[in-house]
């Protein structure tokens, strides 16, 4: 796993619901001047290998059932999915861990901050409207200034 010099700008402590309760996981976000990296680390994942839907929300709460009050995806344009801002790449997991490091330039540190990051029980389908069918929110975690 890469481990960086600089500290992340951001940072989202994910925890599960309902259906994944042991699941935790920490998302760190860095400006860069072409766009912002993300890097996230999970553990806990329901105990099946494949993909799971991760996205950021426009909600500013981890609450409600199954993690209701995130909301849709973080969307400022108006864009259909899978080119919303908080559209990310799936997560990856394998033996109930995950980790996933991508550069995005659909939003900046600011844009995110008190917003939520979001783990769907399954993986994204990349076309369905308007939120990619990934499934139930299982972990989330806010967005919060380091």
């Amino acid at each position: 796993m890469t481990r960086f010099l600089a500290k992340p700008a951001a940072l989202a402590q994910l925890r599960g619901g309902d259906d994944a309760r042991y699941l935790r996981g920490t998302v760190k976000f860095y400006q860069l001047p072409g766009g912002v990296l993300v890097e996230a680390e999970v553990s806990g994942l329901p105990k099946r290998d494949g993909f799971f839907g991760f996205h950021i929300h426009k909600g500013d709460r981890c609450t409600g059932k199954d993690f209701a009050d995130t909301g849709g995806h973080y969307n400022p344009t108006d864009m259909p999915h899978p080119r919303h801002a908080g559209d990310l790449p799936p997560l990856l997991g394998g033996g109930g861990r995950a980790y996933l490091a991508v550069i995005s330039d659909r939003f900046s540190i600011p844009e995110i901050l008190g917003r939520t990051v979001v783990i769907h029980g399954s993986a994204d389908d990349f076309s369905t409207q308007p939120a990619g069918n990934s499934g139930p929110k299982i972990a989330c975690g806010v967005i919060r200034k380091v």
